[in-house]
């Protein structure tokens, strides 16, 4: 069994765990306030702002063996930079500040989960970092599509307030592709289980960022 097949089926408690939480759930079933959609791009901008700068502390400490991995953290880097500005100018369409979201604070449950992916790259393994990448494209691949377009039909918001869900949507195919070839070259027993292990975490850490906006209404 590939490396990627055997990361997906290991964290399929954890991926289920996830997608039972209430508040997707809830979405889901169209059952979805202005309030908690703000309150959902918040948390995503306070922990999207920070993906450039783990890609870099990633690629920094990365081991000699995995210098292979510089080109494709580098890509990531390219791709990445500025969507946290993408979730500012959806915010700003739902009627927010931009400057009032980038002065607030995140929720506890969000700066654990940015704290944890600082410290698995500093103390522990730098390629736990893909664990969260797993995560996050799977999870938005899977479901953002679909709650955008949940979301509109019960806000009535324009097209222009859903940017950063759409681009993290059913269009992003290539991005997992993109990560299923990656970690498919990954061979060496440790690093494979960092990268499910943090997984598996990360499946925790972000449901409850994404329960931290439950109670928005």
């Amino acid at each position: 069994m590939s490396f990627f097949n055997t990361l997906l089926q290991d964290t399929i408690p954890a991926q289920q765990t996830l997608l039972s939480r209430p508040v997707i759930q809830e979405t889901l079933s169209g059952d979805i306030s202005l309030a908690r959609y703000q309150a959902f791009l918040i948390e995503a901008y306070h922990h999207v702002k920070h993906t450039v700068p783990l890609l870099m502390a990633c690629g920094s400490r990365l081991p000699e063996e995995y210098n292979w991995l510089q080109q494709a953290i580098a890509e990531y880097i390219e791709e990445e930079i500025g969507h946290e500005k993408w979730i500012l100018n959806d915010l700003e369409q739902t009627g927010l500040d931009p400057l009032t979201v980038k002065s607030s604070c995140p929720s506890f449950a969000t700066e654990l989960m940015v704290s944890y992916a600082y410290d698995q790259i500093d103390r522990i393994n730098p390629l736990a970092f893909f664990g969260m990448v797993h995560v996050l494209e799977g999870t938005s691949t899977a479901l953002a599509t679909q709650i955008a377009e949940l979301v509109q039909a019960s806000l009535g918001l324009p097209d222009s307030a859903f940017s950063y869900l759409t681009s993290h949507g059913s269009l992003d195919l290539e991005h997992v592709k993109f990560f299923e070839e990656l970690m498919n070259k990954i061979d060496n027993p440790s690093s494979q289980e960092t990268i499910v292990h943090s997984a598996n975490v990360f499946y925790y850490l972000y449901g409850e960022v994404l329960s931290s906006v439950e109670g928005a209404e």
